[in-house]
Parts: C-alpha cells; sequence; structure tokens
C-alpha cells in the first residue's frame, strides 16, 4: 500500500492545529509566565502546580477532563450545547487538546526567560518615567526574547505531537480530526506499514529540524551576548 496524496491530510491538520494552539498559548503563557515569575501572591504554589500539571498527566486524563468541561452534557459542553454549538469531535477540540498539553512547555519557558532578565534594567528605565508597558515592551521582551522563542518552538512540536487527549475528545475522523499521531496508530492497527512508516519519518524529521534550529539558534543568541 503506498502513500498517496489523499493520505496527507493529517499532516495539514495537525500543522494548522499546531499553529493555532502556538497563537493561543503565546498570548496566555507569555503574560501569565510574567505575572508568576514577578509577583508574590497567597495560593501561588498552588496555581503554578495547577499550570503545570498537564506536564505530568497521562494524556488520556487530560482528556477526560476536557470531556467532562467540553462534552454535550459537560459544564462548558451543555452551555454551548443549548446554543446549537458543539465542539467534541470537532478539529477545534484537536485545537484544545494540542493548547492544553503544551501550554506548560510555554509557560515554563516564558518564566525561566523572565527570570533571567536583569532587574535592574527595569528599575532604571522606571527611574526614567517609563510605563510599565513601555518597560515591558522595549526591554523586558527584547531580553527574554530568546527563551520566549525556545518555548513557542517546544510547544509547537509538542502540539504536533499530541495523541491521547486528542483520541479521547476529537475521535479519529479521517479528513476532519485525523491528525498525524492518530494517522500513524491506526494505521499500524490497519497493517497499512506503508503509511505509518511515510508519516513517522515526516514527524520524526520535521521535529528533530525543530529542536535543532532551537539549539542552534540559542548558541547564535548567547554569542551574540
Amino acid at each position: 500500500m503506498y502513500f498517496h496524496l489523499n493520505d496527507w491530510y493529517p499532516v495539514l491538520l495537525s500543522l494548522k492545529v499546531a499553529c493555532i494552539a502556538v497563537i493561543a498559548v503565546g498570548c496566555i503563557g507569555i503574560p501569565v509566565a510574567r505575572l508568576m515569575a514577578r509577583e508574590e501572591f497567597p495560593g501561588k504554589d498552588v496555581v503554578e502546580a495547577l499550570i503545570t500539571l498537564p506536564l505530568v498527566l497521562p494524556p488520556s486524563v487530560i482528556g477526560y477532563g476536557l470531556l467532562r468541561i467540553i462534552g454535550n452534557k459537560g459544564l462548558l459542553g451543555n452551555a454551548l450545547s443549548s446554543m446549537g454549538i458543539s465542539i467534541i469531535f470537532t478539529w477545534w477540540a484537536v485545537v484544545l487538546a494540542a493548547t492544553v498539553v503544551s501550554f506548560p512547555l510555554m509557560y515554563q519557558s516564558a518564566k525561566a526567560a523572565f527570570k533571567s532578565v536583569d532587574l535592574n534594567y527595569e528599575k532604571a528605565a522606571r527611574t526614567l518615567g517609563a510605563s510599565e508597558a513601555k518597560i515591558f515592551f522595549t526591554i523586558t521582551l527584547p531580553l527574554a526574547w530568546p527563551g520566549l522563542i525556545a518555548g513557542l518552538v517546544l510547544s509547537f512540536a509538542r502540539a504536533i505531537g499530541e495523541f491521547g487527549a486528542t483520541l479521547m475528545v476529537a475521535g479519529n475522523i479521517p479528513g476532519q480530526t485525523q491528525t498525524i499521531p492518530l494517522a500513524i496508530y491506526f494505521a499500524v492497527e490497519a497493517g497499512d506499514d506503508a503509511t505509518a512508516q511515510t508519516l513517522v519519518a515526516i514527524v520524526t524529521i520535521f521535529s528533530f529540524l525543530l529542536i535543532f534550529w532551537v539549539n542552534r539558534w540559542t548558541k547564535t543568541q548567547d554569542y551574540q551576548e
């Protein structure tokens, strides 16, 4: 059995889902990491534990939790269902699963990046009358940029490789919710080694190139500093 052009849907869907998930984790993860890196408040340890929990939970547990939230009888899903909206078993459910599992990677990288920024630069800017927003966008963000880029790339790679949570909330619907990991799993079950081997090669090479680029780019930034 050969890998035909119409079998490229899982690859295209995985790339689309990963791009949307990275935008989501970037928009949410950067401000959250900035807050957690610089502010102290009651219950901070509990919040941080909840944020990083998806790193250690089995993907199937994450998927079940999402199912209880966005399922037709879930907390959010029930309200959406009454409005004729269903997320479960759609490609948006794939995006949600990818976002949840990749968010901790972005958060950890962004937090470490913000902690590495010398606070003296920010203090100097404040003495000159700069606003907090200006300090963030002109000083903090540029100095933390290498760590943020690394977090985004790692989150992208994690989103592409998501399997367990996706299967729970989106199922394996060819042409609708079937991503690369799902296509590999069910191709192996069906004895379609050609498709499985091709997809394995694609995701392995792509992930290797992403990590290789991050490592080289990070070294370049270190040399420039």
